[in-house]
């Protein structure tokens, strides 16, 4: 299928999903928007499918933020279902039952940066930039921005950057914990890859249900999500898996881990 904002393709159980309008800074758009919907539900129904990396188009942005053009003459009704569906796309990618890495190669502000923190893991270039900028146009982030950023770096650092609307770098992002590893620029999707030939060697099994215990936790209180959690382990007794890691290990080999 030909899309014609983005790029998807897989390879050794990796989906890419390239973010492609690099003379817009891979800015997202309504048609982005949907076609992001159509291949995050394409690759989680293959089965070939074990791990998604999302990046921009060439080096100058992971994505620049929402494309402008479209807000000019909003009405509110017309930017609460805007808000909305950007919402929705994004907590599609959280909910996903694959684990999804942000490969941010260059600008991640707004939209781009509210894209990457409803992935599971943030890799970025050394070259990147992260932000907040929407107060500078008069208006707050409406695709996640105020609560994902909270609760991932805390609610003072998050007030700075939403309040200011100022970039940082890819150092400082990694520092306050936004970003997991920095890389340089030529080295990114060599390391993305690698990381997810290792998350691929695991069982998807316990990788879904670990990324659903880890998810599902964070938005309860502590006793019930210790509960989440120790149902959740009883049910990876009943998994192949579990007995071939467990024989694996016992017996000083690797584990054949298949997913069931």
């Amino acid at each position: 299928m030909t899309h014609q904002t983005l790029k998807y393709e897989v390879t050794d159980g990796v989906a890419l999903i390239t973010l492609n309008r690099p003379k817009a800074l891979n800015a997202i758009n309504r048609m982005m928007v949907q076609e992001l919907t159509q291949v995050l539900n394409q690759a989680e129904e293959d089965q070939n499918v074990r791990i998604l990396i999302l990046t921009g188009a060439e080096e100058k942005a992971f994505a620049a933020g929402a494309d402008i053009t479209e807000f000019q003459h909003l009405s509110p009704l017309e930017a609460l279902h805007s808000s909305q569906a950007f919402q929705a796309v994004f907590n599609r990618i959280e909910r996903l039952k694959k684990p999804v890495i942000a490969a941010v190669n260059g600008f991640c502000l707004g939209a781009g940066c509210e894209l990457a923190l409803a992935c599971d893991l943030i890799f970025a270039s050394d070259r990147a930039r992260f932000g907040q900028p929407e107060v500078n146009l008069g208006f707050i982030p409406g695709g996640g921005g105020t609560q994902r950023l909270a609760r991932l770096i805390g609610r003072p650092r998050a007030k700075e950057l939403i309040y200011t609307g100022e970039m940082i770098d890819a150092q400082e992002a990694s520092r306050i914990g936004l970003a997991n590893k920095v890389f340089p620029a030529a080295d990114l999707m060599t390391e993305v890859r690698k990381f997810a030939q290792q998350v691929i060697s695991k069982g998807a099994v316990v990788l879904e249900l670990a990324k659903k215990v880890i998810d599902g936790g964070y938005q309860i209180d502590l006793m019930a999500a210790l509960t989440l959690e120790a149902n959740t382990f009883a049910v990876c007794f009943a998994t192949e898996d579990k007995t071939e890691g467990v024989n694996a290990f016992l017996e000083k080999r690797q584990p054949h881990f298949k997913g069931r």
